[in-house]
């Protein structure tokens, strides 16, 4: 129990650090409308992965085309915040209603020695069979990660070793286009209304605009 809540402190640390970070890095707009999660339109993260989906083709949110797609890093051992995220993204498509169908998450693990492809389609499963989930080789996942601003890193544990890493899920729009970041802490029911924000707006000018030029 003691090592679980030391683990949860330091993703809550790292996540509390990416949020100040993306403060910063994000101008504000007194257009924009209100949102529970961290607008970082027109922002450099990312832009794409570095990864493969589980059958080995290259991974790619833009073959999510006109679908909302949120993408979390992390791994499948993972005691509490991963299945808490996931979870999350069940019921945020759930209250979605007919527009979940619009929705598409995406599952990049940090732990590619143990997280291998059938775990991780099974791990899948047990969410939402329509959840799908990506992973690269060590330089891979540590490319696509410092892309994302995501930090990982082992933590021995025993004879064996857990995962710290950020615990933040990043939403993509439509057009493929990075959008916003979700906070840990957020509910379902904030998530779920920024969603639709977001599938109400046709342009990332149209949250920001002329804010980028």
């Amino acid at each position: 129990m003691q090592r679980r809540t030391v683990i949860t402190a330091l993703a809550a640390a790292s996540a509390a650090l990416f949020t100040t970070t993306m403060l910063a890095m994000t101008p504000a707009s007194a257009a924009a409308p209100k949102l529970s999660g961290i607008d970082i339109t027109g922002s450099s993260i990312g832009p794409d992965l570095h990864l493969s989906y589980t059958n080995g083709k290259p991974a790619s949110v833009k073959d999510f085309r006109g679908k909302l797609v949120l993408l979390f890093f992390g791994f499948t051992q993972c005691p509490d915040v991963c299945p808490t995220a996931l979870s999350r993204a069940v019921e945020i498509k759930r209250l979605l209603g007919a527009d979940g169908q619009r929705l598409q998450v995406l599952f990049a693990t940090v732990d590619p020695e143990r997280d291998t492809a059938p775990l991780l389609d099974a791990y899948m499963r047990a969410f939402d069979p329509g959840f799908i989930a990506v992973r690269g080789d060590k330089a891979q996942t540590a490319r696509t990660a410092s892309d994302f601003k995501i930090y990982y890193s082992k933590v021995p544990s025993g004879s064996s070793y857990t995962m710290d890493h950020t615990a933040i899920t990043y939403v993509f729009d439509e057009q493929g286009a990075i959008r916003l970041a979700l906070r840990h802490e957020q509910t379902a029911e904030q998530c779920a209304a920024d969603l639709r924000t977001l599938l109400q707006t046709k342009s990332p000018s149209n949250f920001l605009k002329g804010l980028f030029q």
